[in-house]
């Protein structure tokens, strides 16, 4: 295993390709951090499934499968379906959702008609454009992954020039305008950071699957901090490893395209992250909720035992005449019981009397009976 992974390392078609994936993973994760906090993650979406209209006019209008023609007429179709959403959403009373999957499914619509109807010509020369629907990762050239490349490094440097412009934008645009931003330049700039990583990344992942690739590496790094900057640069990560991971299994897994896998490993870290992050993920989540629940049963078994006097603060107990306490209040028995009596040790509110068979409250049981109930004991 370990010789295969050294030999798919020093593979040249390999190298092209992860270095294209992860330089695409890197842009994406950048660009959709704002779409995401900006919360128009269907606008990839859009971008994306307009482009294939794009590609297929810029096809039946030169007639030929050049790359950069093809992706030129996907840039233009994205551009203009960018317009469009926001002109809709500005000028109707359309919002911008409806407006984007309004957009979204004409352009596509048209795109896979035009699609249908190129593949029906009777020459040969439109072989090979479904490609751009699920993307084909070994068709890269050389020349296409420093394209890439440097559309990332053109990318992350306007990005950080106008970084703090940016920020304010993304999350206060009525502020922003009102200190003299203009707010209408940098929509355009982060909705034109979006439809380069589109196009950039068509090619590899295609119009279906490139909408999860600019919003999964956002999505899971928003779990793992509360920082702008550090989320913008997880997503970075993330996005690289997706690209690398993607390209690494599509070559150890014959037939296992290389878009798909990418997304797959996005995927994946999206799914980790929402599990296991900490704070936001949802097993922390269960944690601490178990935690707040148990310290509040805690609590209030021990309020409602001094308050109705069934224990005296001051008395030594055994286990069974707290739980005889606890019966007759609480209506706790068996593993309930013991349930409530381990949570009582844990959390220091219940502690032995030297090593005798008695049990009594500490000053932490007491504290918490003062605050709740305003008692001074």
């Amino acid at each position: 295993m370990i010789n295969a992974i050294i030999d798919l390392f020093s593979n040249y078609t390999f190298q092209i390709v992860a270095l294209g994936s992860i330089a695409l993973g890197i842009l994406t994760g950048v660009t959709g951090t704002f779409a995401v906090l900006r919360k128009q993650s269907l606008l990839g979406d859009s971008i994306a499934h307009s482009a294939l209209a794009g590609i297929t006019v810029a096809f039946i209008m030169t007639g030929t499968k050049n790359t950069e023609i093809l992706l030129l007429g996907a840039l233009i179709a994205g551009l203009l379906a960018t317009f469009i959403i926001n002109s809709i959403s500005n000028n109707t009373r359309i919002n911008f959702e409806s407006a984007m999957a309004l957009v979204m499914s004409v352009f596509f619509g048209v795109g896979f008609i035009l699609l249908t109807h190129i593949q029906k010509m009777p020459d040969s020369q439109q072989a090979g454009l479904e490609r751009f629907l699920f993307g084909q990762a070994a068709t890269i050239l050389q020349r296409d992954v420093y394209f890439v490349i440097g559309v990332t490094l053109v990318v992350v440097v306007l990005m950080i020039l106008l970084w703090k412009e940016i920020k304010v934008f993304s999350f206060d645009p009525i502020y922003a305008h009102s200190i003299g931003l203009s707010t209408q330049f940098l929509n355009i700039v982060l909705s034109g950071f979006i439809v380069a990583a589109i196009i950039m990344g068509i090619q590899m992942v295609g119009v279906v699957l490139m909408s999860a690739l600019i919003i999964a590496p956002a999505v899971a790094a928003r779990q793992w901090t509360h920082s702008l900057t550090g989320m913008t640069i997880l997503a970075a990560v993330f996005g690289a490893i997706s690209g690398l991971g993607g390209t690494i299994v599509s070559s150890l897994i014959n037939k296992f395209p290389t878009g798909p896998a990418i997304v797959v490993i996005a995927s994946s870290i999206v799914i980790i992250s929402l599990l296991f992050a900490p704070g936001r993920g949802i097993i922390n989540k269960g944690m601490r909720q178990h935690d707040a629940k148990q310290a509040f049963e805690a609590d209030m078994a021990i309020i409602n035992l001094l308050t109705h006097q069934l224990l005296d603060i001051d008395a030594h107990f055994t286990k069974e005449q707290l739980q005889e306490a606890c019966i007759i209040d609480h209506h706790r028995e068996g593993k309930s019981f013991d349930r409530l009596f381990n949570n009582l040790k844990k959390r220091h509110m219940v502690e032995r009397v030297d090593d005798s068979m008695y049990f009594k409250l500490t000053r932490v049981a007491k504290l918490e009976y003062e605050q709740n109930r305003g008692d001074q004991l």
